[in-house]
């Protein structure tokens, strides 16, 4: 184990980039996966729209944020696509991962659409993209505030997922919050290295991890 990951479970103590809009659909390189930290979104966004996801006792951590089809540079969004939108049930059965069925169905229209992809299929992937990554156990433990080192939430993602090297996952910062990391996969959801305009990760010695609710 790393130091630096070592030191997060000591601290737990156990207890922009460009895009373009109406591309082809499945004109792409790779993907990239987000994963949002909902305590995060809930302090920077969630409380605010009363969101059901922030409520005490949801005990949400890691959550799909999109599946999102990139360039090496840059990313499409709202391709033209004739395949069907997904409907209700098909966005709400997302919500076990996602937080709730609204971000599925906003996920699909900005990315899935250029994906290529049915919207059954690209639902089908992003989960399979979801549960292709161990979550660090560490981060279950999470229930109070805590302050460190951006780089110590790379650590702990790659010690669980030994494959993932460091060019394929970066994590992102938000108001002085670590709020989110992002995977670079292939077409086939293998890891990959991210391309230049994604790998720019949080540098912060002292971001917050703000505790499951």
């Amino acid at each position: 184990m790393r130091l630096g990951l070592w030191a997060f479970v000591v601290a737990i103590g156990f207890g922009g980039p460009a895009c373009a809009e109406g591309d082809r659909a499945g004109d792409f390189d790779y993907y990239v996966m987000s994963l949002s930290w909902s305590p995060a979104w809930c302090e920077l966004t969630g409380d605010g729209r009363g969101d059901p996801q922030c409520d005490t006792g949801t005990g949400k951590g890691w959550v799909l944020h999109g599946l999102w089809p990139q360039f090496e540079q840059g990313y499409p969004s709202y391709c033209r696509t004739g395949m069907r939108d997904p409907t209700r049930g098909e966005t709400a059965q997302m919500a076990d991962i996602m937080g709730g069925a609204g971000l599925a169905f906003y996920e699909w229209k900005k990315h899935g659409r250029c994906s290529g992809l049915s919207a059954p299929d690209y639902i089908d992937a992003s989960r399979r993209a979801f549960q292709s990554v161990t979550m660090p156990p560490v981060f279950a433990a999470v229930t109070k505030d805590l302050t460190l080192p951006a780089q110590v939430i790379e650590e702990a993602f790659r010690e669980s997922n030994p494959a993932l090297s460091g060019d394929q996952i970066t994590v992102l910062c938000d108001d002085g919050l670590i709020a989110e990391v992002r995977l670079c996969l292939t077409k086939d959801l293998e890891p990959r290295r991210c391309g230049s305009d994604v790998i720019r990760d949080c540098k912060m010695t002292d971001a917050a991890l703000e505790a499951i609710r």
